[in-house]
């Protein structure tokens, strides 16, 4: 399931493998092992792939079929503490 989600992901974004993996600072040989499924991305190359398209890790690996996070039915307060959270993140990597 990874490696179709991974693929779908990539060709979603409109960009072939070469721009992909520059993405992520890997070689086009290393997505096109993802996408075929002979190696798997290690922990923190998933955070990364999460992270810089802001996919959910549900979604890559299979648990949910959404690929974003749900904010329906929260209010504004918690949405705002929502961003502040992914902003907090962002500035410590």
């Amino acid at each position: 399931m990874l490696s179709k989600r991974i693929k779908e992901l990539r060709i979603s974004l409109g960009l072939n493998q070469v721009q992909f993996g520059k993405s992520l600072n890997v070689t086009k040989q290393t997505i096109s092992n993802w996408e075929n499924d002979n190696i798997q991305p290690s922990v923190d190359m998933l955070l990364k792939i999460v992270r810089l398209y802001s996919v959910s890790a549900d979604y890559l690996l299979g648990i949910d079929d959404r690929n974003t996070v749900d904010v329906t039915g929260l209010n504004n307060s918690q949405i705002t503490h929502i961003q502040m959270i992914i902003d907090d993140i962002r500035k410590a990597q």
